[in-house]
C-alpha cells in the first residue's frame, strides 16, 4: 500500500473528481437515475425515490449489514490493518450458493443515511484500514458517490475497493 505521506493530492483518483466538482455532477446524474432505475445490470426501471421497490428490494437509502476491519481478502487488500469492509444488503445477483446469504437475500441489516455511509468510510480510515472495501454495493451507487463527497470533505483519501460480481454494464 501507498504511504500516505507519499499520495499525490490526487491520489486516490476520485480526489481529483472531487477537486474538479466532476463528482457532484456524477452524483446528480446517479439520482436521476433511481427515478427509473437501472442503476443495477436487473435495470428494473421502477421509481426508488417514490418508494417503489424493484428486484433489489431496496428503496433510496443504503442499508449496510456491517463495516469492520476485515481480514479475509487477499493479502494486497488487508495489509497489516485490514480491509475496511462494508456490506450492503440485498445483492441483486441472487446466487444460489452465496456465502453471504443472510446478508443478501434475508435484508440482515440497517438502512442509513449518506452522510451516516460517509462517517463509517471516515471511521474505518480512522482505525488504519488500508482501503474502503465495497462489498455487493452496485445497486447503492448513487448513494455511495453521495457518501463519497461527504467523506471526502472531511478527510477520506484511502482507496475504495468495488467487490461484486456485476458485469456492469451501464451507460453512467
Amino acid at each position: 500500500m501507498v504511504n500516505s505521506k507519499k499520495r499525490s493530492k490526487n491520489y486516490p483518483s476520485y480526489l481529483r473528481l472531487y477537486q474538479s466538482e466532476e463528482l457532484q455532477t456524477r452524483s446528480d446524474i446517479l439520482f436521476k437515475c433511481l427515478v427509473e432505475c437501472d442503476i443495477c445490470p436487473r435495470k428494473c426501471g421502477v421509481n426508488r425515490l417514490a418508494g417503489q421497490i424493484g428486484k433489489c428490494r431496496s428503496l433510496e437509502k443504503p442499508i449496510i449489514s456491517s463495516a469492520l476491519p476485515h481480514f479475509g481478502e487477499e493479502p494486497p487488500l488487508v495489509g497489516t490493518n485490514g480491509s475496511g469492509t462494508i456490506f450492503f444488503t440485498n445483492c441483486n445477483l441472487f446466487c444460489i450458493y452465496c456465502q453471504n446469504y443472510e446478508i443478501s437475500r434475508l435484508k440482515q441489516g440497517r438502512e442509513i443515511e449518506n452522510a451516516q455511509l460517509a462517517s463509517i468510510m471516515l471511521n474505518l480510515q480512522e482505525l488504519g484500514c488500508n482501503n474502503i472495501n465495497l462489498v455487493s454495493p452496485s445497486h447503492f451507487v448513487p448513494q455511495i458517490v453521495a457518501a463519497l463527497e461527504i467523506g471526502i470533505g472531511n478527510g477520506l483519501t484511502i482507496p475504495i475497493v468495488y467487490t461484486t460480481g456485476d458485469m456492469i454494464r451501464s451507460k453512467h
